[in-house]
């Protein structure tokens, strides 16, 4: 009897491609910081940017868990492993890292592990990339005080924040740097099915983890390449196919951050016309210019490529405070190409039907909310420091001093 997690729809795509359903696999690692490295990280932490031991130890968890499962799976008679996921837990007051997947079976060959579902590797099969394994880029960083205060003070004024913008579009190269060493460390020419997530590890820290599959498709290079010629794609699979079957290749992930506030003048100004009723237009213009600013510098790098365009772009705005947006843009950059066409005239329904999720669980899941920042907040204990309100505050308490003491002073003439 075998217990798989692959549906239906997975079993019959890859079916098609010689494989059959195997086992769950699961490998986990639980680590600790240590004593040395928590104090090393905390003073990063103040300092501000990558906070290298946390980096490393999430790192080397999420490795070491990988590595178990695949190593189950073999043990089962696996070929290889689809679905692969990459979780952060917390055990004890120590940090657990769980990663799991479906194996399947089919020829002996080269072990493989892939993020992609059954459905998405039959689509990566058939327009050529051979999945060789599952692969990461992380950044454990933190604000930290002495940009924290810059920035704030530079929140002053209306406009971009660019001590934050430029951190975080740094954090996020370094990120995909690092994704695409790995990549070429293992002999892949690609990475498909790129996933990047926010996640909070402790207070004040935030991992950015970028994941994909690393793939070789013979007609990008003859042989190995270089990290920075490792192509990447956060495209799914379907798009993937469907592109190649168009004529185009995926060059790039390009990724463009812009934070921007509304500045002390403006924010009060905002918050007198939103006593009545009706549009706010420096909120709406602040939030036009950061977008158009963002989708600029995506622009640029997509340029500085070649690329002929951006597709699957994700425009996302976010809130860091009060006053403060953060506008993350994410696309692939493409280029037209020949010789890419996919092996199958045309895609079996069973690879672009939605498979339903019967399962839905509303709760937290071991107390870690879906909003990375919020969860970094119940750490501190629910405290944050807001740079605007601070400075409002200070405005109307500066007022309400003055003016007590100004009718005294005059009183007396």
């Amino acid at each position: 009897m075998v217990i798989s997690g692959l549906s239906g729809n997975e079993i019959y795509c890859l079916a098609l491609k010689g494989f059959g359903p195997g086992e769950l696999a699961v490998g986990n690692s639980v680590q600790s910081l240590g004593i040395a490295g928590g104090f090393a990280s905390f003073g990063k932490s103040l300092a501000g940017g990558e906070i290298s031991q946390i980096t490393s130890l999430i790192s080397e968890g999420r490795h070491a868990a990988i590595a178990r499962m695949e190593q189950e799976a073999q043990q089962r008679g696996s070929v290889g492993v689809t679905g692969v996921q990459s979780e952060l837990r917390t055990l004890a007051g120590y940090t657990e890292f769980l990663s799991q997947g479906t194996g399947v079976t089919g020829q002996p060959g080269r072990f493989f592990s892939t993020s992609a579902s059954g459905i998405e590797l039959y689509c990566h099969l058939d327009a050529g990339y051979v999945p060789v394994r599952f692969v990461m880029g992380n950044v454990a960083y933190a604000l930290g005080i002495g940009r924290g205060l810059t920035g704030s003070l530079r929140q002053l004024a209306q406009g971009e924040v660019k001590e934050f913008s430029q951190m975080y579009n740094g954090i996020r190269h370094v990120a995909l740097q690092r994704l695409q060493m790995e990549a070429a460390q293992a002999g892949a020419n690609a990475v498909v099915d790129v996933k990047l997530k926010m996640l909070p590890y402790g207070p004040g820290t935030v991992e950015l983890l970028i994941t994909g599959t690393a793939a070789y498709h013979p007609r990008l290079s003859q042989g190995p390449v270089q990290p920075h010629q490792v192509v990447t794609s956060e495209l799914t699979g379907e798009e993937l196919w469907n592109l190649a079957k168009l004529g185009y290749v995926p060059m790039q992930l390009v990724t463009a951050t812009s934070v921007y506030s509304l500045g002390v003048a403006q924010g009060i100004g905002a918050m007198f016309k939103a006593m009545s009723r009706g549009e706010l237009p420096e909120v709406t213009q602040l939030i036009y210019k950061a977008r158009g600013n963002c989708l600029e510098l995506l622009r640029q790098e997509a340029h500085a490529l070649g690329a002929q365009n951006v597709v699957g772009n994700k425009l996302i705005i976010k809130e860091l405070s009060p006053g403060l947006i953060e506008i993350i843009a994410v696309g692939t950059a493409v280029r037209r190409a020949e010789g890419f066409a996919p092996q199958s005239e045309a895609l079996p329904p069973q690879a672009v039907i939605v498979d339903r999720d019967n399962m839905e669980i509303d709760a937290p899941v071991f107390g870690v909310a879906n909003n990375p920042y919020a969860a970094m907040m119940r750490g501190t204990g629910g405290a944050q420091a807001n740079p605007m309100g601070c400075i409002i505050a200070a405005v109307v308490l500066t007022f309400t001093m003055i003016i007590p003491c100004a009718a005294a002073l005059f009183g007396r003439h």
